[in-house]
C-alpha cells in the first residue's frame, strides 16, 4: 500500500470487507476498484464511567477506515440495522457527476432507512491526503465518523520527505446524554443545546477527566523518525487549538491540497476541516512524555465545552531491558502552552500562513476570470415561539441562524431529485437573495429586529460559471467565527479581513496567485471572508456551516449547477438503489 499506516486501537478494522477488482483506466498507474461493506448498527460503549448505546458503522468508535490511492472507484455498501434513518457523506471528495453518492439527507438524497441499504459509488479524481467520511443526517455524527486516507499514485512521491509511519489522528465530541436526544430537546425549546462532556483524540477523553484515565490515545513513537498525522477535527460544535509539548509540526497539507510547508507548535481546526502535519521526534530518547492536547477556540456568545483533551506521546526506550509500562509512567510529562480561548489574533496568524503549494505538479488554478459575485451573510438571529409556549431563546424567542437572512428549511423529498427529475414546483425556490435584501452596519451596533426569514431557497449556476463568494460575518446576537463547508467543490479563499468588506477597497488584497485550497474555511468572527470557486460539476451542492448547532437552526443553503452541453459535463442518472422518502 506504500507508505504504512500505524494500526491504533479503533482502527484495525482497515478493510472489514474489501474486494479489490481491476478497471480499466487510461492513466499509466493503474487504478482499482475498492470495496467497503458498513453496517450502521448500535454498540455499547463506556467513556467517563458513563456506558450508552451509540450508533457505530461496523460496532467501531470511531469507525474504520477507507483507504484508497488517487484514481480509484470506491463502492461502499451501507446497511442501516438501527431505528434512525441514516446517511452518509465523503467530506471533501469532489463526487464529480457522482452527486448521488455526497450524502447530505435531504439535499442528494433520501435517507436509508431501517432495514434498507444504499450503494456509494464514487471516483477519486484528482485528490490525495487525508478527507473523512460522516453522518450527514440529524446529529448521528457525533459518533458515525471515520478518516478517508487518499494516498497518491502508485509511484508518484509526495512533495516532502516519505514519512516513517502514517497515524489518524481525529477529534470528536462525547456526550454522556443521547445527542439526538439533546438536539430534540433545544429544538422543542428554542433554546441553545447542552454542551458535551468530553473531547476526544481517536474516540478516547484522556486523563484530564475524570473516570477516564485508561480511555487515553497513546502514540508511541521511535526517536529520530518522522511521522505524518493525519488530523481531522471531527467534533460537532467547536473549532480545536492542537499542540504537542515540547514539539514542533510542520503543515503539509489541509483538506486533502497541499500547502506550502510551515512550522508551527499549534494548530487551529475547525470542524470539517483535515490538516497533514509532519512530526520530527526528536533524536535521542527523551526520558519523558508528552501530551498532545486540544481545547476549544470560541468566540461565540453561548455556552460550550471548556474543556481540554490530552493524548500522550510516548517514545521507545533504547532498550527494551530498561523500560517497563510501569516505568514510563514514572516519566515526567509535560503539557503544551495553548492559546487562550478566544485568541483571535492567533487563529488569523496561522489561516494567514496557509499557502497553496502552487507548483508545476500542483498548481492552483484560481479563477481570474469572475462571472459571478454574491455577497452573503452568515449568522444568528431569531423566530417567534410559538403561540401557548414559552422559548428559551433570547427574550423569550428561538434562536435561529441564516445566510442573507433565510434560514433554511429541509425540504422533505431530495433536492437532487427534484432538480433531475424537473420537479422542483413545491420543494424549492431558485431565488435565493445575492446579496442581503436589508444591508446594514454588520458588524457593527446589530439592528433591533433580529427575526430571520425561512425559506427552502437555491442559487442556481450554469455549468462552468466562475463564481466569487464574500461572506460576511454579523454581530446580531454576537459576532461568531463561522466555518463554512461546501459540498461538491474546493474553493480558493483569496482574501479575508475584520470589519465590514469594502467593495471598492479590499479586492485590491486578494492573493490570486497561491491562495490556499480547501472544502472548509472560517468565516472570521466579526469579519469576512473571500472564495473563489469554478461551478464545473452538475449537481445539487450543500452548503452550510459545521457547527452542527448552527446547521440545526438554519445557517444552510445550496446552489443547484445546471448541466453542460458535453456528455462528460452532465450529471449520471440516479442509481436504481436510491433511497426513497
Amino acid at each position: 500500500m506504500g507508505a504504512s499506516l500505524l494500526p491504533s486501537p479503533p482502527f484495525l478494522a482497515v478493510f472489514l470487507f474489501s474486494l479489490v477488482t481491476f478497471s480499466v483506466n487510461p492513466e499509466p498507474a493503474l487504478a482499482i476498484t475498492r470495496h467497503y461493506k458498513f453496517d450502521v448498527m448500535l454498540k455499547n460503549v463506556t467513556r467517563l464511567c458513563h456506558t450508552k448505546s451509540i450508533v457505530t458503522v461496523n460496532g467501531k468508535f470511531p469507525g474504520p477506515r477507507i483507504v484508497a490511492r488517487e484514481g480509484d472507484r470506491l463502492v461502499i455498501k451501507v446497511v442501516n440495522h438501527v431505528q434512525n434513518n441514516i446517511s452518509i457523506h465523503w467530506h471533501g471528495i469532489r463526487q464529480l457527476r457522482s452527486g448521488w453518492a455526497d450524502g447530505p439527507a435531504y439535499i442528494t438524497q433520501c435517507p436509508i432507512q431501517t432495514g434498507q441499504s444504499y450503494v456509494y459509488n464514487y471516483t477519486i479524481v484528482g485528490q490525495r491526503g487525508t478527507l473523512w467520511w460522516h453522518a450527514h443526517i440529524s446529529w448521528l455524527r457525533s459518533t458515525l465518523y471515520g478518516p478517508i486516507i487518499l494516498l497518491p499514485k502508485r509511484g508518484t512521491p509526495y512533495p516532502f520527505a516519505k514519512p516513517y509511519k502514517q497515524v489518524p489522528i481525529i477529534f470528536g465530541e462525547w456526550f454522556n446524554a443521547d445527542p439526538e436526544a439533546i438536539v430534540n430537546q433545544a429544538m422543542q425549546t428554542g433554546g441553545g443545546p447542552n454542551v458535551s462532556d468530553a473531547y476526544t483524540i481517536n474516540g478516547f477523553p484522556g486523563p484530564l477527566y475524570n473516570c477516564s484515565a485508561n480511555d487515553t490515545f497513546k502514540l508511541k513513537v521511535k526517536p529520530g523518525k518522522t511521522y505524518l498525522l493525519r488530523m481531522i477535527n471531527a467534533a460537532l460544535n467547536d473549532e480545536l487549538f492542537f499542540s504537542i509539548a515540547n514539539h514542533t509540526v510542520t503543515v503539509v497539507d489541509v483538506d486533502a491540497v497541499y500547502v506550502k510547508p510551515f512550522d508551527t507548535e499549534t494548530l487551529l481546526i475547525a470542524p470539517g476541516q483535515t490538516t497533514n502535519v509532519l512530526l520530527k521526534t526528536k533524536p535521542d530518547y527523551p526520558n519523558a512524555r508528552f501530551f498532545m492536547s486540544a481545547r476549544p477556540y470560541e468566540t461565540g456568545q453561548g455556552t460550550f465545552d471548556n474543556s481540554t483533551v490530552a493524548g500522550i506521546l510516548e517514545y521507545e526506550a533504547p532498550h527494551k531491558t530498561i523500560q517497563s509500562n510501569h516505568s514510563a509512567d514514572n516519566l515526567p510529562l509535560y503539557k503544551p502552552n495553548l492559546p487562550a480561548l478566544n485568541d483571535t489574533s492567533y487563529a488569523t496568524n496561522f489561516s494567514t500562513m496557509l499557502r497553496s503549494l502552487a507548483s508545476a505538479d500542483f498548481p492552483a488554478n484560481v479563477p481570474l476570470k469572475v462571472d459571478r459575485q454574491f455577497f452573503f451573510t452568515v449568522g444568528l438571529g431569531t423566530n417567534p415561539c410559538s403561540k401557548n409556549q414559552t422559548c428559551q431563546g433570547p427574550n423569550g424567542t428561538r434562536f435561529a441562524a441564516s445566510v442573507n437572512n433565510v434560514s433554511f428549511i429541509m425540504p422533505t423529498t431530495a433536492l437532487l431529485q427534484a432538480h433531475h427529475f424537473g420537479q422542483s414546483k413545491g420543494v424549492y425556490s431558485p431565488y435565493f437573495p445575492i446579496t442581503p435584501l436589508i444591508p446594514f452596519n454588520y458588524t457593527g451596533t446589530p439592528p433591533n429586529n433580529t427575526m430571520v426569514g425561512n425559506g427552502t431557497k437555491v442559487v442556481v449556476l450554469p455549468f462552468n460559471t466562475s463564481v466569487e463568494l464574500i461572506m460576511q460575518d454579523t454581530s446580531i446576537l454576537g459576532a461568531e467565527s463561522h466555518p463554512l463547508h461546501l459540498h461538491g467543490f474546493n474553493f480558493f479563499v483569496v482574501g479575508q479581513g475584520f470589519g465590514n468588506f469594502d467593495p471598492n477597497k479590499d479586492p485590491a488584497k486578494f492573493n490570486l496567485v497561491d491562495p490556499v485550497e480547501r472544502n472548509t474555511v472560517g468565516v472570521p468572527s466579526g469579519g469576512w471572508v473571500a472564495i473563489r470557486f469554478l461551478a464545473d460539476n452538475p449537481g445539487v451542492w450543500f452548503m452550510h456551516c459545521h457547527l452542527e448547532v448552527h446547521t440545526t437552526w438554519g445557517l444552510k443553503m445550496a446552489w443547484v449547477v445546471l448541466d453542460g452541453e458535453l456528455p462528460n459535463q452532465k450529471l449520471l442518472p440516479p442509481p436504481a438503489d436510491l433511497p426513497q422518502c
